[in-house]
């Protein structure tokens, strides 16, 4: 057989992969009945050769064509055509208009917790997959442990003690599919159907949501200048985020920790800190977790991947006390975790190679010249119509506003212009008490911000 037997050349000069055009004419051969059932394909070898490419270019083409069911392999016999017809996917009408569609994100987002994945070491990350893949593929899809790959445990346990204060074994660490998997795990454990759980007023929603989705009965605790204010009655948990305050930001008193604790102990209650992005702290070093103070006694520690490295990862951690460890394990054995086991082995290599923390580094630096950039325009251009306080942590900062506003007609006025904002008054329950804007600032760079507060000004003149 020769290259005739495929009336096809060859165009190095489109971006379309050579393997890719060997299938493209191999399949239209095929569904326009050239190469009917049976017929037998050229060997790779001489078939590479009378096209000019290598063996392996025309081996991932027919590779492909048997995944897509089009030839198949035959022991000694090399591959044949194995259908008889394949019926074409019929093309989009060339009068349906796609482009009226509208996107599904604004070009401009002040999203709070969303890193910005630009700036994520892509390259470093794909060496790091290609080196375990090469080692032990097998560990990108066969579990070692329901707890999560030993050696990514080590790794957070190394994080943790380092970055957070918290002394923790590796054996009492569970990967989680995020923190709210890790919330889930701990309701779970501790918790039953009509249980009171203690939930921070404002604070993040979905918790609340899972909370109630659990059946469980919330109770909110109101915020002041320390933090979270003590329940006046027991509870399974408290979530609490001690470190940086979700939404409104600030760090809950050195007193205010040391009531809680006195209150779960006095109650029988749990803490659970969810600690999710105070790696990004931007004066000083980060303030040291509840859960480290504790020694990991009453406070169940909740971490998260998500926000300080990769959303797309969608991995978490949770460490409760050593006491608690088996009750954990059974609960996991029971309902079983969502963790993916893929991004683990590369993500724990990325850990102990240090290029995670080199990534930390290089994105903090980034974000703190974000948040000093918005917090110079807002002081700038929106005093008149807001005032906000500058924590120094986290990835959002709020804008409260004044009674002439509404935050949630500011939504959706700045949405209609293109610009995603979140209402402050969103995050509490009840009656809201805030009136303001929650401007997540990691996922734009400066000249995007200043796009996206220019059309918010405006927004605001109209409103």
């Amino acid at each position: 057989m020769s290259s005739t037997w495929l009336a096809f050349t060859i165009d190095r000069t489109r971006k379309t992969p050579v393997f890719e055009q060997i299938c493209d004419a191999l399949r239209q051969d095929i569904r326009g009945g050239a190469k009917p059932k049976g017929t037998r394909l050229p060997a790779t070898r001489s078939f590479a050769q009378d096209l000019g490419v290598s063996r392996s270019t025309v081996v991932t083409a027919y590779e492909q064509l048997v995944a897509e069911g089009y030839i198949e392999g035959r022991q000694g016999a090399g591959y044949e055509v194995c259908v008889t017809e394949t019926p074409e996917i019929d093309p989009v009408p060339a009068e349906s208009d796609l482009t009226s569609i509208p996107p599904e994100d604004p070009p401009y987002g002040f999203l709070s917790g969303n890193p910005d994945m630009r700036l994520f070491p892509y390259r470093s990350w794909a060496k790091t997959v290609a080196r375990v893949a090469r080692r032990r593929p097998e560990d990108l899809l066969v579990s070692q442990s329901l707890q999560g790959y030993p050696a990514l445990r080590r790794a957070i346990a190394d994080h943790v003690r380092e970055w957070r204060g918290v002394r923790a074994a590796p054996e009492q660490i569970f990967v989680t599919a995020g923190s709210i998997e890790g919330l889930e795990l701990c309701l779970r454990a501790l918790s039953t159907a009509g249980d009171p759980v203690a939930l921070e007023n404002p604070g993040y929603q979905p918790m609340r949501r899972q909370v109630e989705a659990m059946g469980m009965r919330t109770v909110d605790m109101a915020l002041d200048d320390q933090g979270a204010c003590v329940p006046d009655q027991s509870a399974a948990l408290a979530v609490l985020t001690p470190s940086h305050q979700y939404p409104l930001g600030g760090t809950m008193s050195a007193n205010r920790r040391q009531a809680f604790l006195a209150w779960a102990a006095a109650t029988e209650s749990w803490i659970v800190e969810d600690d999710y992005d105070s790696e990004f702290r931007f004066a000083g070093r980060p303030i040291p977790a509840m859960a480290g103070f504790d020694g990991l006694n009453r406070t169940i520690y909740v971490g998260s991947f998500s926000k300080i490295f990769s959303s797309g990862l969608r991995l978490g951690y949770v460490i409760p006390p050593l006491d608690l460890r088996d009750r954990f394990a059974e609960t996991l054995r029971r309902f079983g975790s969502k963790a993916s086991v893929t991004p683990q082995p590369p993500l724990a290599e990325f850990m102990e190679s240090g290029d995670f923390y080199r990534h930390l580094r290089r994105v903090r630096r980034h974000y703190g010249r974000r948040r000093a950039f918005l917090l110079e325009v807002l002081a700038r251009d929106f005093s008149d119509v807001g005032s906000v306080t500058d924590h120094q942590a986290g990835m959002q900062i709020a804008l409260h506003l004044k009674p002439h506003l509404n935050d949630r007609h500011v939504e959706e006025a700045a949405a209609l212009a293109g610009v995603t904002v979140q209402a402050l008054s969103r995050y509490y329950e009840g009656t809201p008490k805030g009136n303001g804007l929650v401007l997540g600032y990691c996922g734009m760079n400066e000249e995007e911000t200043a796009d996206a507060l220019a059309i918010l000004r405006r927004v605001m003149d109209t409103a």
